[in-house]
C-alpha cells in the first residue's frame, strides 16, 4: 500500500562490485526490515553483468526463475515505444519535450502501463522484505541484458528512471539498489538518476577510491547543472579492508604517509565532500572510527543466505544505520547523531518527563556543538533548553541554572561579552537565591562574571571580585577543594590577559599541583591547566619548561582522548609553536609525523604563514578587522589583548606581525588608551630582543 510519507532510495556502489557491496546491502536490508518503523524494504539488483544479490536471501518464491529488472526495463521500453508512436510530433526532439515540463507526466504514463509488482518477490518469510532480481537467468539473459540501451532510454524519456525511483519510494520505506561495478551507462543511471542516498564502498586496491570519487563528482555535477534533477544526494563513504580497522594498525591507509607519497582516504573523502557540499568545517573522524567493513567477513558469506549476512556483518550494518536510517550527515559525530535521534523521539511524546528529556538532550547537544566550534547552533540549542527548563521548573531550579551557565560560558567563549555579562549576573543571582553565597556553584558564577569584567576592561572590579571569590572559597572549603582550585585558575587567566605574568604563573603552578593530587595527572582539568601554564611560560620566554610541560600534556591527551581528537590536535599545535620558537624544526617534523609540516626558511617549501601554527593568528586577524569595521569596541579590545601576546612569538613572520601590530595599536588608540599601546610596543620590542639574544647564543663562536 502507498505510504503516508515517501521513503528513501539508496544505491550501494563499489568500483570492484562483488561481495562487499552485496553483503553490506543484505545485512542493512535485514536490519531495516526487522524494524516495523523502517519497513517495508525493497532491494534491487542493478548489477546486470554480475548478478548475485538474490543468493543472499533465502526467499520462498512461487516459481524457480522469476522476472526481474531486465524484464521490467524491457517492458517499460516497449510501453515507451508505443507511447511515442501514438504521440503526435511536436517538431522537436523527445529530450527537449521532456525538459519542457511534460517529462514527469509522460514517465508516469509509461510506468502506469507496466505493473511493477509482477517483477519482484517477497524475500523473507517473516519480515516485509522484497527483492527485484537482475532478471530471469535463462540462456538468453546475457543477450537481453546486453541489449538494454540506457542512453537511448534516457534520451527517449529523461524522467523515467527518476519517476520509477519516486514510485518505489511511495510504497517502501527503504529501497536499496546494488549498483553495477566500474563505469558504464548502467552505473550512471543507478548512481546519478535514481538515489536519494549513495553508499560508496572502496578498498586499498588501485583505482577503487578514484572510481568512487568519480561517481560522486559526476552525480553532484549532473544534479547541479540540470534543473529537473536538482535534488539532494547524501553520500556515505565506506572503507573496506581485509580485516577492517585491524588491517591498518598504523592508519597509513586512512591518514596517509607523506614520506611515501601516500594520500589517506580520510583527507581525500573529506576534501571530496567539502567540495560537493560547500561545507568548510567538515570532518569524518567519528564516521570512520565507527564505519569500517572487514572484507574477510563479506567474502566468507558470499551467497550463504540471510542468516549468515545478518550475523557476519551485523555490526558494520548497525553502525552505518546510525547515520543512514536518519538521513544524518556523515560528518556529524556519532554522539550528535544519537542526541538528535533522542530529541526527535522525545518530541514525539507528551508530558513533563518527555519535555525534561528534550531539554537535557538539547543541553548536551549544545555543549557538543560548542566543542566543535559551531557557536551559533550551540547558542540556539542552549537557549531552547533554558526556556524549557525555566517553563518546567522556574528560574532558580538547578537544571535551569546549569543551562544558564552553559549559555553564559558560550557567549564568553565566542566573544559576545555583553550577553556573557548579563547571563553571568543572572546566574549569580539565581545561585544566591537557590543555594547560598558560599556554595561552589555560586562561586563559579561569580568567578565567570569576573573573567568577563576583565575582558571588558574593568580591571579593578574584575580583580576585586576574583580575590573575593578566592578568599571565600579558601575560608569555606579549604586550599585543596575543587571550588578553590577553579577560582584560582580563573584568577590566573584574568591576570595573564592583563600581562601580570609572574602572578599568573604562581597561581597556575599552585592549581596544577593541586589538580594533579586531587584529580589525577591526566584529568581533563589538569591537562587544560597544564596547557595554559605552558602557553604562559612560552610568552614569558621560558621555552624549555613550556616544551617539557606541553610534551607531558600531549602524551596525556593522546592516551586519554586519542591522537586525532580536537583537544589533542590543539595541544600538538601549541607544542609546535614552542618548537618553532626554539628553531627545532626536526622536532616539529617528528611531532607532526603525517601532518602538514612547517617548512624551514630558505628551503623554498612555502611561506611559514601557511602552516597551521599561524592559521589561527591569521583567522583572528581577520576577525579583528571585522570587529573594527563594525565598531564593536568591547569585542575588538578583548581580541586585540589576546593577539598582543600571540604576535610576540619570534616565529611569526614579519609581514603578519606588522599587519597585526598595526591593527592592535589602532584599537588601543581608538579607545584613547595610550598606556596600553605603549606597553604593547615595549613588550614587543623586549620579546624580539630576547629572541635575537637567544639566536646569538646559538651561533657557534667561529661564525660570530
Amino acid at each position: 500500500m502507498p505510504l503516508d510519507t515517501p521513503g528513501k532510495v539508496s544505491t550501494f556502489y563499489a568500483y570492484e562490485g562483488g561481495p562487499a557491496r552485496n553483503g553490506l546491502l543484505a545485512a542493512t536490508a535485514l536490519q531495516l526490515a526487522a524494524d516495523a518503523a523502517r519497513a517495508p524494504v525493497l532491494v534491487i539488483d542493478w548489477d546486470l553483468e554480475a548478478p548475485s544479490l538474490h543468493r543472499y536471501f533465502g526467499a520462498a518464491q512461487d516459481d524457480d526463475d522469476p522476472p526481474g529488472l531486465v524484464e521490467y526495463m524491457d517492458a517499460l521500453r516497449d510501453a515507451l515505444r508505443d507511447a511515442l508512436r501514438d504521440e503526435p510530433p511536436r517538431g522537436r526532439p523527445a529530450r527537449d519535450r521532456g525538459a519542457a515540463g511534460g517529462a514527469a507526466g509522460s514517465a508516469d504514463a509509461v510506468l502506469d502501463a507496466v505493473d511493477w509488482r509482477d517483477y519482484m518477490r517477497r524475500a523473507h518469510g517473516r519480515h516485509p522484505l522484497y527483492l527485484m532480481r537482475a532478471g530471469r537467468f535463462d540462456d538468453s539473459y546475457a543477450e537481453r541484458a546486453g541489449r538494454l540501451d540506457w542512453d537511448a532510454l534516457f534520451d527517449a524519456c529523461p524522467a523515467l528512471l527518476r519517476r520509477f525511483a519516486a514510485r518505489m519510494a511511495r510504497h517502501f520505506r527503504h529501497v536499496l539498489v546494488a549498483g553495477g561495478a566500474g563505469r558504464s551507462a548502467s552505473v550512471s543511471a543507478c548512481t546519478t538518476l535514481v538515489p536519494d542516498q549513495l553508499v560508496g564502498l572502496f578498498t586499498p586496491a588501485p583505482g577503487s577510491l578514484e572510481g568512487f570519487e568519480g561517481v560522486v563528482s559526476r552525480a553532484i555535477e549532473y544534479r547541479c547543472t540540470h534543473e529537473d534533477e536538482q535534488r539532494p544526494l547524501l553520500v556515505y563513504p565506506v572503507a573496506c579492508s581485509a580485516d577492517g580497522a585491524r588491517s591498518d594498525p598504523g592508519q597509513r591507509w586512512r591518514r596517509g604517509d607523506p614520506a611515501q607519497g601516500l594520500d589517506g582516504y580520510q583527507p581525500r573523502t573529506e576534501a571530496l565532500l567539502r567540495g560537493a557540499y560547500g561545507v568548510s568545517r567538515l570532518g569524518l573522524e567519528s564516521w570512520f572510527d565507527e564505519v569500517q567493513l572487514p572484507l574477510c567477513d563479506a567474502v566468507a558469506l558470499d551467497g550463504s543466505g540471510a542468516a549468515a549476512a545478518r550475523s557476519a556483518l551485523a555490526r558494520p550494518a548497525a553502525c552505518l544505520l546510525s547515520w543512514f536510517a536518519q538521513g544524518a550527515f556523515p560528518w556529524q559525530s556519532l554522539a550528535e547523531v544519537r542526541l538528535r535521534a533522542a530529541v526527535a523521539h522525545a518530541r514525539g511524546e507528551e508530558g513533563d518527563a518527555s519535555a525534561a528529556r528534550v531539554a537535557g538532550c538539547l543541553a548536551r547537544l549544545g555543549v557538543l556543538c560548542r566543542q566543535e566550534g559551531r557557536n551559533a547552533e550551540a547558542a540556539e540549542l542552549l537557549r531552547e533548553s533554558l526556556a524549557l527548563r525555566r517553563a518546567m521548573h522556574g528560574e532558580d531550579h538547578p537544571d535551569a541554572r546549569a543551562a544558564l551557565a552553559s549559555l553564559a560560558a558560550l557567549y564568553f567563549a565566542s566573544g559576545d561579552l555583553d550577553n556573557a555579562r548579563r547571563h553571568y549576573e543572572l546566574l549569580a543571582q539565581a545561585c544566591a537565591r537557590g543555594t547560598d553565597s558560599e556554595d561552589p556553584e555560586t562561586l563559579a558564577a561569580r568567578s565567570g562574571l569576573a573573567r568577563v569584567l576583565g575582558s571588558l576592561g574593568e580591571r579593578e572590579r574584575a580583580l576585586a571580585l576574583h580575590e573575593q571569590v578566592v578568599a571565600t572559597a579558601e575560608l569555606r572549603w579549604g586550599d585543596s577543594h575543587l571550588a578553590t582550585l577553579d577560582s584560582l585558575e580563573d584568577l590566573a587567566v584574568t591576570l595573564g590577559a592583563q600581562h601580570e605574568n609572574d602572578r599568573a604563573r604562581v597561581l597556575y603552578e599552585r592549581v596544577l599541583d593541586g589538580r594533579r593530587r586531587l584529580q589525577g595527572s591526566e584529568h581533563e582539568d589538569t591537562l587544560r591547566c597544564g596547557q595554559r601554564l605552558a602557553q604562559l611560560l612560552g610568552e614569558m620566554g621560558d621555552l624549555g619548561n613550556a616544551r617539557r610541560l606541553l610534551e607531558a600534556v600531549l602524551r596525556g591527551r593522546e592516551r586519554q582522548d586519542g591522537p586525532y581528537a580536537q583537544p589533542t590536535r590543539q595541544a600538538r599545535e601549541a607544542l609546535t609553536k614552542i618548537l618553532a620558537a626554539q628553531g627545532d624544526m626536526a622536532a616539529v617534523r617528528g611531532i607532526h609525523g603525517a601532518h602538514t609540516l612547517l617548512p624551514e626558511r630558505g628551503t623554498g617549501g612555502g611561506h611559514p604563514d601557511e602552516h597551521p601554527v599561524f592559521d589561527s593568528l591569521q583567522h583572528k586577524c581577520a576577525q579583528l578587522k571585522d570587529l573594527m569595521d563594525k565598531d564593536s569596541q568591547h569585542e575588538a579590545r578583548a581580541l586585540a589583548d589576546s593577539l598582543a601576546r600571540s604576535v610576540q612569538w619570534p616565529s611569526v613572520a614579519h609581514p603578519l606581525r606588522k599587519r597585526v601590530t598595526a591593527m592592535i595599536e589602532q584599537v588601543y588608540l581608538q579607545e584613547g588608551d595610550k598606556d596600553a599601546a605603549l606597553a604593547f610596543n615595549k613588550d614587543l620590542v623586549s620579546s624580539l630582543e630576547g629572541a635575537l639574544n637567544r639566536t646569538g647564543r646559538d651561533i657557534p663562536p667561529a661564525l660570530r
